[in-house]
């Protein structure tokens, strides 16, 4: 009996102190905005600060390998090269450190010196180990497919911030279903398969950007689709460009790392463009 009367009060007690932190994550001010437009199909606004936060899942401590597969587009591994990147058309202005590409505050985006269409893409990425700043000030930066379609790269680990600008999100539109992220100074990988937009002759949109996600091995997104690019604040809507584009990493003044990134093509369209 006393044994029972124990557990109970364990169990009490652990319940006080699960609903006592998820409050305090709930509590107060919550980073976002609830002046922005409705995000289209969905019941909330671009960035809503009342949006619930995805569910924290350990994706465990990962393995990397430098293997990739025999046709792959190879964009950054550990010789150092950057050819393969460009800013503004010029030569890239991301430092090289410890075999990894680190964006340097100032230094602006980069982005691929080709364009490319559908495609398989795999990146790694580290943010900075001394935490500091906190929401979408803490270890920012972003993979924007085609320069247009973003998916975010953040510090989401114990770091509270407007869930559709969260760590694996697509910027301003959707959250990724769960939080996947390893602690600030641990390496991470995406695993991407992205479906570009067709559209017709006319401009009309014949069917929108997909992608499926994998943030550190977990599925995030599952064919989701792009309500179109994405931005900051601003309702989402697409307009015809063409089928391929480039690849960008953004500078937000946080000093990212990445590593071991390259992509299959898997549409003729980026296979035969190379600009």
């Amino acid at each position: 009996m006393i044994r029972i009367k124990n557990t109970l009060i364990l169990l009490l007690v652990t319940a006080f102190f699960f609903t006592a932190f998820a409050g305090a994550i709930d509590d107060g001010p919550r980073p976002g905005y609830r002046d922005t437009p409705i995000i289209p199909g969905q019941k909330w606004r671009v960035h809503d600060s009342e949006r619930p936060y995805p569910v924290v899942v350990d994706p465990g401590p990962g393995t990397f390998s430098k293997g990739r597969p025999a046709d792959a587009v190879v964009l950054l591994d550990d010789s150092g090269d950057l050819s393969a990147w460009s800013s503004g058309g010029k030569e890239a202005r991301w430092a090289f450190v410890e075999g990894a590409m680190e964006a340097r505050p100032g230094s602006g985006n980069i982005s691929t010196r080709e364009s490319f269409g559908d495609i398989q893409l795999h990146i790694e990425f580290r943010t900075p180990p001394e935490v500091k700043g906190s929401s979408q000030g803490r270890g920012n930066s972003g993979v924007f497919l085609m320069e247009r379609y973003e998916i975010q790269v953040l510090d989401s680990y114990e770091n509270p911030t407007y869930p559709d600008g969260q760590c694996a999100a697509f910027y301003g539109q959707w959250p990724p279903s769960v939080n996947a992220c390893r602690g600030p100074g641990q390496w991470q990988s995406y695993d991407i398969l992205f479906t570009a937009p067709r559209f017709s002759g006319e401009g009309l949109l014949l069917s929108p950007a997909r992608a499926t996600v994998l943030h550190n091995g977990i599925v995030v997104h599952d064919h989701r689709e792009f309500l179109g690019p994405t931005s900051h604040r601003s309702k989402p809507s697409y307009s015809k460009h063409g089928p391929t584009g480039k690849i960008s990493l953004q500078d937000h003044g946080n000093p990212i790392r990445f590593r071991n990134v390259w992509l299959r093509r898997l549409d003729d369209a980026s296979r035969s463009d190379s600009r």
